[in-house]
């Protein structure tokens, strides 16, 4: 299990944009099936996300 989520780690920090994008994409259908009564929580989940993949840079 080791080696699989070293693999996971390695092409997260490669492609830390694309994943920042389906992080900040996630974090949209939450707030938009919720109807925006979590948006804060869901941007401070999202930022925490973000933050551990490449460089730790925001998009949204």
């Amino acid at each position: 299990m080791g080696k699989l989520m070293d693999k996971v780690k390695d092409l997260a920090h490669r492609h830390d944009d694309k994943v920042d994008q389906g992080i900040g994409k996630a974090g949209d259908q939450a707030d938009q099936r919720t109807g925006g009564k979590y948006t804060e929580q869901i941007d401070k989940g999202v930022d925490a996300a973000q933050q551990h993949t490449g460089e730790g840079d925001t998009q949204r």
